[in-house]
């Protein structure tokens, strides 16, 4: 079977928490991969999804290395939603 992954890069404005993670990550850049199989049996190319994964910086508090963490792509796009919606409507910075 054929598989691909895809990465993307993810903003995050506001420090943010993932279910698997036990604590708060800070804002910044994430990278995010997704692994995708090739449906096969159909005539044209087609891929689902099997695996999303997004990376986890090291820490110095606990040690740790950096991760990929697996997470639900439904629950990765409402914590993506969730950080979009508290700048939707942001007022300018004052000068």
């Amino acid at each position: 079977m054929f598989s691909r992954t895809k990465h993307r890069t993810v903003h995050f404005s506001e420090p943010f928490q993932l279910p698997e993670i036990e604590g708060t990550l800070a804002a910044g850049d994430y990278e995010v991969d997704e692994d995708e199989e090739l449906i096969e049996g159909i005539s044209w190319l087609a891929y689902h999804r099997v695996a999303t994964f997004i990376k986890v910086p090291a820490t110095t508090d606990n040690q740790q290395r950096m991760r990929m963490v697996a997470i639900a792509p439904d629950e990765l796009d409402r914590i993506i939603a969730v950080d979009r919606a508290k700048h939707a409507f942001a007022p300018p910075p004052k000068p």
